[in-house]
């Protein structure tokens, strides 16, 4: 008697759609490159951070963008605060001034797709990502100007429009390893003019 296909018991994951593609075809194109399977690179962790500078003015500030950045990740996040005293800035050492969120695992792999399928486009007068943003050890930085472009943020409902600071951090060696990781990720890098 042949064994049938049965639906995924009650309780077991299902895998985020990008890690699939990692898994099934990124994975095994770079290690027919590599050679070496622990040399191929993959994403660790991804981190968004979400300075509120006003905060030190306004509370309300903060505790909308630790709600936005929550709604945002699916991850409550931790509200990072002033290390030095600047007097002007008014700012003193200890007082709440952000909020971070670090995803690794399924969440990192769920948010990358979320980024790059959805959120990146959505950008206004948007021609690529700069592919000058990677930190010379194979992570990558972007900078939104606004959290209005994630799908779950409601216009009417922000008091503030904020940016963001999103870090993708690999295991890559260099920076080409990284972008060449993150193009076959689906990441839409600005492509290069021909000059004239």
């Amino acid at each position: 008697m042949a064994k049938t296909e049965t639906a995924p018991k009650k309780g077991t994951k299902s895998l985020p759609r990008l890690k699939e593609k990692y898994l099934k075809e990124i994975a095994p194109k770079l290690v027919s490159k590599f050679g070496n399977p622990m040399r191929v690179p993959r994403v660790t962790k991804v981190v968004i951070n979400m300075g509120v500078g006003q905060a030190t003015q306004n509370a309300k500030l903060l505790e909308a963008a630790t709600r936005e950045l929550t709604q945002i990740s699916g991850q409550k996040p931790v509200v990072t605060r002033a290390k030095k005293s600047i007097s002007n800035f008014k700012l003193r050492a200890g007082v709440p001034i952000g909020c971070c969120v670090t995803l690794r695992g399924d969440r990192s792999y769920y948010f990358l797709d979320k980024l790059f399928t959805i959120v990146v486009p959505r950008i206004r007068d948007f021609r690529g990502l700069s592919t000058k943003a990677f930190d010379g050890r194979g992570n990558y930085s972007l900078g939104l100007q606004e959290q209005l472009v994630f799908p779950e943020i409601s216009y009417d409902q922000v008091e503030k429009v904020q940016g963001m600071n999103i870090t993708i951090v690999t295991t890559a060696r260099n920076d080409g390893e990284a972008k060449e990781l993150l193009e076959m990720m689906g990441m839409p890098f600005r492509k290069p003019t021909k000059k004239q």
